[in-house]
C-alpha cells in the first residue's frame, strides 16, 4: 500500500441486516445514506491514526473495490475514515475513538 491507503476488508453482517423486530433486510434494499464498518487488511507507509486488524467506520460511497486472490477488497484513504472501533472499550461509552 502506498501513502495514506488502507485496504479493508468488509464486515460479513455488511450485506445482510436484521431489524430489531427479525426482518431481513437485503444489501440490495434502498436506504438512506449509512456508514459502514470494514477490517483493514493492510495500511501505506504514512496512515498514522489506523492500525492493520482495526474496525473502522467509512461511507461506502466514498470507495474503489479491487479482487485479490478471489476476495474482494475496498481501498480508502485515511481521511475517509469516520472512526476506530475501540477494542479495549468494555461498555464504557461508545466504543469509538474518532
Amino acid at each position: 500500500m502506498l501513502n495514506d491507503r488502507l485496504l479493508v476488508e468488509l464486515d460479513a453482517d455488511a450485506a445482510e441486516r436484521r431489524t430489531g423486530g427479525g426482518i431481513l433486510i437485503p444489501a440490495t434494499a434502498a436506504m438512506g445514506k449509512r456508514l459502514a464498518w470494514a477490517a483493514v487488511v493492510a495500511a501505506g507507509e504514512h496512515v498514522r491514526q489506523v492500525q492493520v486488524g482495526d474496525r473502522v467506520l467509512f461511507d461506502p460511497e466514498d470507495r474503489a473495490e479491487v479482487e485479490l486472490s478471489g476476495r474482494t477488497y475496498l481501498l480508502l484513504r485515511e481521511k475517509d475514515v469516520h472512526g476506530v472501533a475501540d477494542p479495549r472499550a468494555a461498555g464504557e461509552g461508545t466504543g469509538l475513538y474518532l
